[in-house]
């Protein structure tokens, strides 16, 4: 199926499962649909099974949006509970489409729990409470890592009394209820190498054949560097030995970036688990890094490689130079899951992780140019694949070997996904069939069944702010941090980076433009004092020194800016 047919069908709101190989362009068709919905009026309700796809998507993640938090079942004091909670009730009563990105990661029971929760808080007894329910994912990929006591867990039985356990989504009654139209997006955006890509989706069919021995065999190779590429294991273990080896060996100084966070500690701890960062990051001048997440200004994306170049005099973050020779400070980033303006958890950390060396668990998501991948020890279902699959083209490929779990896919997985080609097939003849008149009118009785009306959300075309220019126009009106922060949408910190970042591009002038956001003269001062102190001993302006001196009345956000006025003397 290709794009936009798919599109045509999400328009006439059933319920659908986006699903296709990578580079397929699943996540450009929830962009693509979740821009129509807005620009009819609608807000569609954002979701993914995990904190750091949720960030990914600039949404929250299901379990917080549905209010079962961390549970695995579902008692009626709990549903009494819940209903007590206008704000949760608010949420879903209004919710129209509701978006589940990496479904794969979403045991049956739990999609049955959210569809339970739906129906009761939103009073109704169709599936999911009525709404249009997108679940987006690809089954082959690998699923999280279970704790002992869930993988040994049988079965959980819900209230319904209906037996829901299982380890994939598409099996369980809510899928069932859902009854999702399959859209399998057959194109491919990602790889430009045929014979890589033939060899992959035979992979993933179980159709390992000779010719796909043969295409892996001939990359069985020697790299021109070793050092020079990410090498992909199947054990922790085999990773963080390879990593720590190769840092030990670096001569020079240690610097470790310590994670900070804040929220429900449940939210955070999630947050910290999938996040590609450590709790705390050690670098030297030297090091292979890989940045974790995208940049807000398209500098990198989560994947790219680099290393370690330098540690800013200013600020102490790392500075990187990547493989196209540029040079970019790699400032804290920030993972966190809003409900509406309020932040449940947030992680802070360097957005970068050491990168000789990674797991294929940690490497799902990812695209690289070249990788030495090592499937001699894969122990699960579709590691191979995932693994495989992160390297854009055949030529990028260094196997140091493999063995025959590698090529297997999971025998369920394999199973539905024929079933779920044959029925992508099916719904592309059924809604050609219809006829471009009838789709149509499909489309705006769903748009108007929803509250929403066709370009009642778009507005006139305006010339394009940038993040940092929309800051700048707030200062310009002598906002407070605080209320700026709240207008953006954005935490302080991320409000003070803005800030920073027109300080050092000469767009704001801190004496002139800033003065009205100094702390007032003493605080300054001794503020002023700490920061000198620790560049007079670091070399740079280090806010966890500087406050480890002044204790907990001064805060980080209050150093940072006592920062702006200190950075040009200093720089």
């Amino acid at each position: 199926m290709t794009q936009d047919e798919a599109f045509a069908i999400l328009k006439t709101g059933t319920n659908v499962f986006l699903t296709g190989e990578p580079g397929s362009g699943k996540s450009h068709m929830v962009n693509r649909y979740v821009e129509y919905l807005r620009s009819c009026g609608v807000e569609p309700s954002i979701t993914a099974s995990t904190g750091i796809a949720a960030t990914h998507i600039g949404g929250m993640t299901l379990h917080a949006w549905c209010g079962i938090g961390v549970r695995t079942h579902l008692t009626d004091h709990d549903l009494e509970l819940m209903l007590d909670k206008d704000r949760l009730v608010k949420r879903l009563r209004v919710a129209r489409v509701l978006i589940i990105d990496e479904v794969s990661m979403l045991s049956g029971d739990t999609l049955a729990l959210v569809e339970q929760v739906c129906r009761v808080l939103r009073d109704s007894a169709e599936p999911f409470g009525g709404l249009q329910v997108v679940l987006v994912g690809d089954f082959f990929q690998l699923p999280p890592i279970m704790p002992k006591a869930d993988s040994e867990r049988v079965k959980t039985i819900s209230l319904d009394g209906e037996d829901q356990w299982s380890p994939f989504a598409f099996i369980g009654s809510a899928w069932a209820k859902a009854d999702p139209t399959i859209c399998y997006l057959t194109e491919q955006h990602r790889q430009e190498d045929p014979a890589f890509l033939q060899a992959l989706s035979a992979i993933r069919r179980g159709e390992v054949t000779d010719a796909v021995r043969d295409c892996l065999n001939g990359r069985c190779t020697t790299p021109p560097s070793e050092d020079e590429y990410t090498k992909l294991y199947a054990h922790n273990f085999a990773v963080d030995r390879i990593n720590d080896a190769y840092l030990r060996k670096l001569p020079g100084e240690q610097r470790n970036f310590a994670m900070t966070s804040s929220g429900i500690t449940a939210i955070v701890d999630g947050l910290k688990r999938g996040c590609l960062s450590p709790e705390t990051l050690s670098l030297k001048v030297g090091a292979k890094v890989m940045f974790t997440r995208n940049s807000t200004e398209g500098k990198f994306v989560n994947g790219t490689t680099g290393v370690v170049s330098g540690f800013s005099l200013v600020t102490g973050n790392p500075q990187v130079t990547l493989h196209n020779g540029k040079t970019i400070e790699a400032e804290q980033g920030e993972w966190s899951i809003f409900d509406g303006m309020k932040c449940l958890g947030m992680i802070k950390q360097i957005p970068l992780r050491l990168a000789w060396a990674i797991t294929i668990h940690k490497s799902q998501g990812m695209s690289l140019d070249a990788a030495i991948i090592d499937l001699s020890q894969a122990f699960e279902f579709g590691q191979g694949y995932v693994a495989l699959s992160r390297v854009r083209t055949l030529a990028g490929l260094y196997l140091l070997g493999y063995n025959e779990r590698a090529l297997e896919v999971h025998p369920d997985v394999f199973a539905q996904d024929i079933q779920f080609r044959a029925a992508s097939e099916q719904a592309r003849y059924n809604f050609a069939a219809l006829g471009e008149e009838q789709i149509a009118n499909l489309q705006s009785q769903f748009i108007d069944s929803i509250g929403g009306a066709v370009g009642m959300g778009m507005q006139a075309p305006a010339s394009k702010v940038s993040t940092y220019d929309a800051t700048a126009e707030l200062v310009a009106q002598q906002m407070s941090i605080a209320e700026m922060a709240e207008h953006r949408g954005v935490s302080e910190g991320t409000l003070i980076t803005h800030l920073e970042k027109l300080v050092a591009s000469g767009t704001l002038n801190p004496e002139h433009d800033l003065e009205y956001l100094k702390p007032e003269r003493r605080r300054f001062v001794t503020m002023q004092a700490a920061l000198e102190q620790t560049y007079k001993k670091k070399g740079s302006m280090l806010l966890s020194p500087a406050q480890a001196m002044l204790g907990s009345d001064f805060t980080f956000e209050e150093l940072r800016v006592v920062r702006l006025f200190l950075g040009k003397s200093e720089g």
